[in-house]
């Protein structure tokens, strides 16, 4: 990844900043190439970089960027089999729930619980909506279940964009099959890769996901007496990777949910209710007093469940029956089966390290109606604008986003300087995200397909827009260009303001509800500072 090690105002030399009609404020990272930068900018391109180059470039697989946003999700009945609870359906609209995490393929696999040996599997390129039709849903029998939906190219989980390449994997071995998927990407790929290699296992693709359910297939140091120890198998390749990444595992009447010591990568646990359940507030009660913000309930809460449910969002839990009970801790292994849920090992970090949960979530990639770290994903970013405010006022008629990871930050914006907020841009619902497109031509046409512009709002105004981070900094300057030619009274040039490493810490800090205890709390810059939690190992394979 190419990019300063921190947040740089961009500023024109033309010394007329005050006079900017547009002026662009972002809350994440810029690229040393960010085409939204002008020719007469006055960037401090002095500081240091991080250039790494993939090592797997030119073997099928893609140079690295973003690569570990995809989304996992799991689901098992509880209770007498077959489960009343229909896992397929479940998991797809788990999926649907957490599209945004990923475009490129999903893939849903399920087990009857019956047979170590089959699993039911159906996955693809596309969409979920275009891969999961009735006949393919038909043949997703099961009493659990685990899914996954993947990002695209450069910003896949360190592989091609090839149906070879979808996820969940299946491996078959002496014990029964096995499925894994994984979100997230192992920074000590190399190693890892030769050690298994090493170990007479054949690798079908380059990616990681492959090769973690690889490692799970072989026996652990300590060796094994009755059977598979899958407990101690997981611990096993937990310690060979630390991180990054959230797993979710599963075997013939089992699922593992698995988060990576420095809880780099988002997990969470929800419990399926019996339909007609619901969480009614009542002053009196305690207990009900614990309920969350969006119908989401703490730990506690005694309605029997019909199942439980892993996911790397909260957000959809509400459309499929479920409540968000909590997040996997960093190093936990969580093991799911019909009695319920229980914590089977915790994997510890060094003790010198903090948790170094990916700030950019609350940034860009989740959905702002997640919970993590006991605050909903809108209200941190509600804080960042606020907090933008006062490290960037602009006198100016309007402030707007761009839509929607910027809208929560732009209202907070608004808020705290006093201009009022007004949409400028309309969204067309049915274009994907643009930063997830796979080339910079298919980017930069996506932003004519995905915005209009709203003139009258913009004609003879001054605007604010906020979005939330520049990336590759393709799609800010056709966005610019949309809003003069609707009419933005007097562009001349643009100004380009970042909140600030410590400003986006303390915002995103501003209503956590965690504590020591909880093992959560500490949050990963790496994309904006270079520094990565761990550091990187000498065999950096992104």
């Amino acid at each position: 990844m190419d990019g300063p090690v921190g947040p740089s105002p961009c500023k024109p030399s033309s010394g007329r900043e005050e006079s900017r009609d547009i002026h662009t404020a972002r809350l994440g990272a810029r690229e040393a190439n960010d085409d939204s930068c002008q020719s007469n900018c006055q960037c401090d391109k002095t500081q240091g970089e991080v250039k790494i180059r993939s090592k797997r470039y030119g073997r099928g697989a893609v140079e690295s960027g973003l690569t570990h946003e995809c989304g996992v999700f799991g689901a098992i009945g509880t209770g007498d089999w077959p489960t009343q609870v229909d896992v397929a359906q479940v998991i797809c609209l788990g999926l649907v729930a957490l599209q945004h995490r990923g475009q490129e393929s999903a893939g849903i696999v399920t087990s009857e619980g019956k047979s170590a040996r089959t699993f039911n599997s159906h996955k693809g390129m596309g969409l979920i909506n275009n891969i999961f039709n009735d006949e393919a849903m038909k043949k997703l029998k099961g009493n659990l279940g685990i899914g996954h939906t993947r990002q695209v190219i450069k910003y896949s989980t360190s592989a091609a964009s090839e149906e070879v390449n979808c996820q969940p994997f299946v491996v078959h071995t002496a014990h029964g099959a096995l499925a894994v998927a994984h979100n997230g990407e192992l920074v000590n790929c190399s190693s890892l890769r030769k050690m298994v290699l090493g170990r007479g296992v054949g690798l079908s693709t380059h990616s990681d996901s492959e090769l973690i359910t690889q490692a799970l297939c072989l026996n652990p140091p300590e060796g094994e007496t009755n059977g598979p120890d899958w407990p101690a198998r997981i611990n096993n390749l937990m310690r060979l990777a630390p991180l990054s990444y959230s797993l979710v595992i599963m075997l013939k009447d089992k699922i593992y949910a698995v988060r990576d010591p420095y809880g780099n990568r988002p997990l969470c646990l929800g419990k399926i209710l019996p339909l007609g359940s619901s969480y009614v507030y009542k002053q009196s009660s305690a207990q009900h007093a614990a309920v969350l913000t969006n119908g989401i309930a703490k730990n506690g809460v005694d309605d029997k469940a019909e199942g439980w449910v892993v996911s790397s969002e909260s957000c959809g839990f509400l459309s499929i029956g479920a409540r968000y009970v909590r997040e996997v801790l960093p190093g936990e292994i969580v093991e799911m089966s019909r009695r319920g849920i229980r914590t089977v090992a915790v994997v510890e970090r060094p003790p010198d390290k903090q948790q170094a949960f990916c700030i950019f979530e609350y940034v860009y990639f989740a959905r702002a109606d997640s919970i993590f770290e006991g605050q909903m994903v809108y209200s941190a970013r509600l804080q960042c604008g606020r907090m933008l405010a006062r490290e960037s006022p602009v006198d100016a008629d309007i402030v707007s986003s761009v839509p929607e990871s910027g809208t929560a930050a732009a209202h907070g914006y608004a808020r705290q300087s006093g201009i009022p907020f007004m949409e400028v841009l309309c969204k067309n619902r049915y274009v994907g995200r643009t930063f997830i497109q796979p080339s910079t031509r298919l980017r930069q046409l996506g932003v004519a397909k995905k915005f209009g512009a709203l003139s009258e709002n913009v004609r003879g105004k001054r605007i604010v827009l906020i979005d939330d981070s520049i990336v590759r900094g393709n799609t800010i300057g056709p966005i610019i260009k949309l809003l003069r030619d609707a009419g933005a009274a007097e562009v001349s040039a643009d100004s380009l303001e970042y909140l600030s490493v410590e400003g986006l810490v303390s915002a995103v800090h501003y209503e956590m509800k965690t504590c020591a205890e909880t093992g959560l709390g500490g949050h990963c810059t790496a994309c904006l500072t270079g520094e990565y939690p761990g550091g990187l190992p000498d065999d950096v394979d992104w």
